[in-house]
């Protein structure tokens, strides 16, 4: 079928849409897969991946990846199966595969629907029963040669603009650099690339600016790097312990993946750990002071937190397939007899080198399931996300033994040939309950729900953030948040009232993670006769301001908290401050509500409509009187994009600019129609702006936001 045409026109928004309510939102029901002692069910539900590695005394639960010629196998039951704990076979008590990509999604495959001078395509909003991959990719910067450096800049920017799906979550997080983990997760492209921005050569890399320092007479080959080698490994490894610990707290199977050129097992060439870097990173303080010439108890120890964490660990050799030989940049002088022994020694030398600074990095991959990726240019990013698309779950009752506080080796086969099945290595004797009792016990959900990529909907709210900007008071985050009134708590007061106490907290994250504000807003919500009535029904809306001291892509996070019964719901977005003092044409973000009271999907906060519904939408114009002393000439133009694909196209409008009060702050309004065969799902109105006052050289602002089409 034919979709119709779309309608664009230009209108004035309706004063006070923001107090417009909104109805209560519709519910979802999703089915558990059940644990079994007889024929395991071959599947399950996303909801599964909340608990993927179990060790509790009633039940150990690892997960595994099945392949056969490197692409995965997803067809395989429990029969298939054998699975050993220190050589002893265990009876399979529970068994499914999940899948981590949506039905029918290509994998890897992302195509690109903007044009040049459009911004990356924004992410859509996940919940925690989605299907989805969630994958740190880690930049060891404090391991990379600055030739490395640029090779896994390059290969980043092609994974993260050709590969990522819309339903991927991704963080770019870099030893040396700000170890806000949980914050970056996001699926904003925008974000990536500001976080991959900053990913640059780190002077106290412990490799150098080459991956091999040229040689020259009385050189030792291996150099260390201005910072001291001992202080930059043990940096990275508490940056790689502290990352696992934070994805610990998301829900479902994650991978992180380590770009390093260097991340050894030994290290010959230092003496003892001072005690309180050794602390830093044990379990306990107590076991004594560790030999820094062997990391193998500190990886293990990364290794261990990654599998209870959930997380699967792949290493990348970022510095590719070498050659190990002399080249001109060496100084070798001599005999022939001399200079034949002093290229034999080099290239041995540099062979030994290479094999010591991969050792750390295919330990930590084989015990967390993984594999670590040796000789290869384009760093088999391809099959990680392939590796990623799904996996199975093995469960098997444990033994009294099994509870001992020692290491226990796991060990899973597959009885069908020409197949390989990598899994976790093994796990400490040490039940979930019993490391429960020994973590700090967590009072503030608020706290995680905001850093939590996902949305919490015990109470389900909504969120629309857009930057403003005011001479008394700088730069903005004006935000409307929706709340289903029906999840709160009122209690009756008198003359008819009705009272709930919310409690509002925001957070407003950098690109790299880092918490830049914070606030909490108390509120008593009051409400009587009609008023309450309607607002069980249709919810309501509070809209607030933050102010911000600096331009840049930001996070802004909001949680709702019924103080009386401690339920929460949580919502994101990200949002963009131009900086307005260069005089550059700015948009502000893009704020949408249905049109006409009796349109119950009015609220700009939760944005959802029906197929065929009419909505409006406004963006704010700053800088829009430019430098040539000519009036602006505005046009705008409107997208409507779902799954990545552009459905719809309007033609150019112009801006009426004769009854704009203020050229340094335009109202840009407009009017959708959507169609009326849409399917429901995640749609994106892209609203692209163009100054043509210099007819060949046009000055172009583009926005993003998402919306819901129910039915």
């Amino acid at each position: 079928m034919k979709i119709p045409s779309l309608l664009l026109s230009l209108c004035v928004f309706a004063t006070g849409f923001a107090q417009t309510p909104t109805p209560a939102p519709s519910t979802q029901t999703q089915t558990k897969p059940q644990s079994q002692d007889a024929k395991p069910s071959p599947s399950a539900t996303p909801e599964e991946q909340e608990d993927v590695v179990k060790i509790t005394t009633n039940l150990v639960q690892v997960d595994a990846v099945v392949t056969k010629d490197r692409k995965p196998v997803t067809d395989l039951t429990a029969d298939d199966f054998e699975i050993f704990e220190d050589g002893k076979r265990q009876p399979i008590t529970s068994f499914a595969y999940v899948s981590n990509v949506p039905t029918g999604a290509a994998i890897g495959n992302r195509s690109s629907t903007t044009d040049k001078n459009a911004p990356p395509f924004p992410g859509k909003r996940l919940n925690p029963g989605d299907s989805r991959r969630m994958i740190a990719l880690v930049v060891d910067d404090l391991g990379l040669s600055a030739e490395s450096l640029a090779r896994v800049r390059m290969k980043l920017r092609e994974f993260i603009t050709k590969k990522i799906d819309p339903n991927d979550l991704v963080a770019i997080i870099r030893t040396g650099g700000e170890m806000g983990a949980l914050q970056q997760f996001t699926n904003d492209r925008r974000m990536l690339d500001r976080a991959l921005g900053q990913v640059r050569w780190n002077p106290c890399s412990r490799v150098g600016i080459g991956i091999f320092e040229a040689v020259s007479p009385g050189f030792t080959i291996n150099s260390v790097g201005i910072c001291g080698g001992f202080a930059s490994i043990y940096k990275t490894m508490l940056s790689l312990r502290f990352i696992v610990e934070a994805m610990g707290a998301l829900p479902g199977r994650k991978s992180m993946v380590v770009f390093s050129d260097s991340l050894p097992r030994e290290d010959q060439e230092f003496n003892l750990l001072p005690r309180g870097m050794t602390d830093a990173l044990e379990e306990n303080p107590t076991v004594g002071v560790a030999d820094n010439r062997d990391y193998s108890s500190l990886l293990q120890r990364i290794a261990e937190k990654a599998i209870r964490s959930s997380v699967v660990i792949y290493t990348v050799d970022a510095s590719g397939l070498m050659y190990t030989g002399p080249t001109a940049a060496d100084d070798i002088r001599g005999t022939p007899a001399q200079v034949n022994a002093q290229v034999n020694s080099l290239t041995f030398s540099r062979s030994l080198l290479l094999q010591y600074r991969r050792e750390g990095a295919d330990l930590i991959a084989r015990q967390t399931g993984g594999f670590f990726v040796r000789n290869s240019n384009d760093y088999q990013l391809d099959r990680v996300l392939e590796d990623q698309s799904g996996y199975y779950l093995i469960g098997y009752r444990p033994t009294d033994e099994t509870f001992d506080k020692k290491f226990h080796k796991i060990k899973a086969r597959v009885k069908k040939s020409g197949m390989t099945l990598r899994t976790r290595y093994g796990f400490f004797g040490v039940s979930e309950e019993e490391v429960e009792k020994s973590k700090p016990t967590i009072t503030d959900r608020t706290t995680l729900a905001l850093m939590s990529p996902f949305f919490s909907q015990d109470i389900e709210i909504g969120l629309t953030s857009f930057f403003a900007h005011s001479k008394d008071k700088g730069s903005l985050i004006r935000s409307f948040v929706f709340i289903a009134a029906k999840d709160l708590q009122f209690n009756a007061a008198p003359e008819g009232w009705h009272n709930a106490s919310l409690e509002l907290r925001t957070m407003i994250f950098g690109y790299n993670g880092k918490v830049v504000d914070q606030q909490t807003l108390n509120r008593t919500i009051s409400l009587k006769g009609e008023t309450y009535e309607r607002a069980l029904k249709e919810g309501i809306t509070v809209q607030f301001e933050v102010p911000v001291k600096r331009p840049g892509l930001y996070q802004f996070r909001v949680v709702a908290r019924d103080e009386a019964t401690s339920l929460i719901g949580s919502a994101g977005q990200s949002v963009d401050i131009p900086n307005l003092a260069n005089g550059k044409l700015a948009m502000s973000e893009i704020v949408i509500r249905g049109e006409g009271e009796e349109d119950k999907s009015a609220n700009p906060a939760l944005r959802r409509f029906a197929p065929g519904a009419t909505f409006q939408f406004v963006s704010l114009i700053y800088n829009a009187n430019n430098k040539s002393n000519q009036p602006p000439r505005l046009v705008m133009e409107a997208r409507l994009l779902h799954d990545s694909k552009v459905l719809l196209t309007s033609p150019e409008m112009p801006i009426e600019m004769a009854n704009q009060k203020d050229l340094n702050q335009v109202v840009a309004p407009g009017v959708i129609r959507l169609p009326t065969n849409l399917e429901p799902g995640t749609y994106f109105l892209q609203v692209k702006l163009i100054d043509k006052v210099v007819k060949d050289q046009p000055v172009v602002a583009v926005q993003w936001i998402d919306f819901e089409v129910v039915k």
